[in-house]
């Protein structure tokens, strides 16, 4: 389990292919920035922009990772050489600053607006279909590895667009402070969405 609450920008600094097959996953090598590394482990997992990777081996600027063909296929941004947003997983004695987040991406959503707004920045993000139900008037969104808060929303027949405001601070220590129209970004639901919807589906 992850908060959502970045700890470091890191770099994926090469990919390497994990065979000659079209199916085949990829090996990254990752620069973990100011990361601390002294309590990873092999094995541990680590969200590389909201994605749950597990530790391969460890290097003396950071670790690597496998991700398979069909990680790559339903993540943005782990098929580049680039910054990343890295989160180690939570332990029992720390504290919960954003919200329960799995690491599980649940689908892409692509950016359209993403514009200055007095002393913060406006994130516009148009989310597929089958995602559009989770998102809800002030209810909790992940993109790319970011806990944030869902300002507005405005439902279309391709699904919905809904508004993010960016302070400053997270603008500074995440690698949204790329994002531009077309970029497509991670989205991962909050749990308990899920899970009500779950509830409701089931006939007593």
């Amino acid at each position: 389990m992850f908060t959502g609450i970045v700890a470091a920008i890191g770099t994926i600094t090469s990919i390497t292919p994990l065979g000659n097959q079209a199916d085949a996953g990829v090996r990254l090598t990752v620069d973990a920035g100011g990361l601390p590394m002294s309590d990873v482990a092999l094995g541990d997992s680590i969200a590389l922009n909201g994605a749950c990777m597990t530790v391969v081996s460890k290097t003396d600027k950071g670790f690597v990772v496998d991700v398979s063909r069909e990680s790559l296929n339903r993540t943005a941004g782990l098929d580049a050489v680039g910054e990343v947003n890295l989160e180690k997983a939570l332990t029992l004695a720390d504290r919960l600053g954003g919200h329960l987040v799995s690491g599980h991406v649940d689908g892409l959503g692509v950016v359209r607006k993403f514009e200055p707004v007095g002393e913060s920045m406006e994130l516009v993000i148009e989310a597929p279909k089958e995602l559009a139900k989770y998102l809800a008037y002030k209810g909790s969104i992940v993109v790319n590895g970011v806990s944030l808060t869902v300002n507005r929303v405005t439902d279309a027949v391709s699904g919905c667009e809904f508004s993010i405001n960016l302070i400053p601070h997270t603008v500074e220590v995440t690698t949204l402070k790329h994002l531009k129209p077309g970029t497509k970004v991670n989205l991962e639901i909050d749990l308990i969405a899920r899970y009500v919807e779950r509830m409701l589906s089931i006939k007593a």
